[in-house]
């Protein structure tokens, strides 16, 4: 399984959101972004989501993705999604301490 972490390189440009981590295996993969929004009390807010997708080529032959997953898919699926949560559950406790 790969993990990936790419940092946020804006200095002279505007805020991009790319993706905090990313964990895959085979063309199934689970990346963890990082968001700025609001709160319901108008107080700026950051919080996380995971985006699941899988990979294939087209008849083509261009790489596509889709979040639509096969049943042969599902393990990997839950293999990726367990390794985002673990990530994020240890991220939090760091940011506590």
């Amino acid at each position: 399984m790969k993990q990936n972490a790419k940092a946020n390189e804006g200095k002279n440009m505007e805020k991009v959101n790319a993706p905090e981590m990313r964990f895959s295996t085979g063309a199934i993969s689970a990346t963890v972004w990082r968001n700025n929004g609001m709160a319901k009390d108008g107080q700026e807010t950051e919080f996380n989501t995971v985006s699941l997708q899988r990979a294939y080529t087209d008849k083509s032959g261009k790489w596509q993705h889709t979040a639509t997953l096969r049943v042969n898919d599902l393990p990997k699926a839950s293999l990726v999604l367990n390794k985002a949560f673990e990530y994020l559950v240890l991220k939090g406790q760091n940011d506590i301490l």
